[in-house]
């Protein structure tokens, strides 16, 4: 049996698919290895559903999110080794489960836009070029954390519209003290920063809400996009939350920026289960 795990910042999907083709799926924790030891990820992953599969797991497919230096690959396999003892374990980043996802085996600009951001540029079997992706402190322009830290941002210096402001108020009882320990004494601040996010495109009918998003996206093309070579040419695709729940504002805000905008949908793991399917 081969088991397909696509994980981010906030989740991991996994998708199980057996020798007649049948396919189970299951979502659970998200792992980074640039915040979490091999140790961790082993404890986090003791949930029944992979516990189960153990010994009937022939080959491991694993694409996550800071898994791009050999380092951090060997100790995410570390880490599901511990369950996964006697299988095969390929160890690979998520922007390459966004260009087998979204392009398959066509040429493509493939991008990430949920908790955090990133994009590359895909020949139909290998990523050709790509951007620098430096987390949420030094960049993930247009991802959740980004949106969030520039609305935290306003709350705190009160540049948001009243209105906003006591529906925030409202919803979450916000204070100043509160956002700075989640921020700064908390674990994952970027998951913390982007769960705001759900109440920005709830309420992107207002103005305020809407240009959070439009002005973050436009960061992104100018970070990511633009930088790639003839990218007025290539199909520009997108998998992640905040692009897919926000998709009329990015669609808009590429069609201002001279971007075609291909494909945009939520999760890879379809992609990469019919991927990984075709080959066996």
């Amino acid at each position: 049996m081969i088991l397909i795990a696509d994980s981010g910042a906030s989740k991991t999907d996994w998708r199980l698919i057996n020798k007649k083709g049948e396919i189970a799926q299951h979502r659970g924790i998200g792992f980074n290895p640039n915040y979490q030891t091999a140790a961790e990820m082993a404890s986090d992953l003791q949930d029944e559903f992979l516990l189960n599969l153990r010994g009937e797991v022939d080959v491991v497919y694993y694409y996550g999110a800071g898994c791009t230096s050999a380092k951090n690959r060997e100790q995410v396999e570390n880490g599901l080794r511990t369950v996964f003892r006697h299988a095969e374990i390929f160890v690979d980043h998520d922007m390459m489960a966004a260009a087998r996802a979204t392009c398959g085996h066509e040429a493509g600009i493939a991008c990430i836009l949920g908790t955090g951001s990133n994009s590359c540029d895909y020949d139909g079997e290998v990523i050709i070029d790509k951007r620098p992706a430096p987390g949420y402190i030094l960049g993930d322009e247009g991802g959740g954390a980004y949106i969030g830290r520039k609305f935290l941002a306003d709350f705190i210096h009160e540049e948001m519209p009243k209105k906003i402001r006591e529906k925030v108020l409202d919803k979450f009882q916000l204070d100043t003290q509160t956002i700075i320990e989640n921020v700064y004494q908390r674990p994952f601040p970027g998951r913390y920063m982007a769960s705001f996010c759900r109440f920005i495109t709830e309420n992107k009918s207002e103005p305020y809400c809407y240009m959070l998003y439009y002005n973050a996206f436009q960061d992104f093309f100018k970070k990511h996009v633009m930088k790639y070579e003839n990218y007025k040419k290539k199909k520009v695709n997108f998998v992640g939350s905040i692009a897919f729940y926000n998709s009329d504002i990015l669609r808009s805000a590429a069609y201002d920026a001279d971007i075609h905008v291909n494909l945009i949908i939520e999760s890879p793991i379809a992609g990469l289960s019919l991927f990984h399917q075709n080959l066996l």
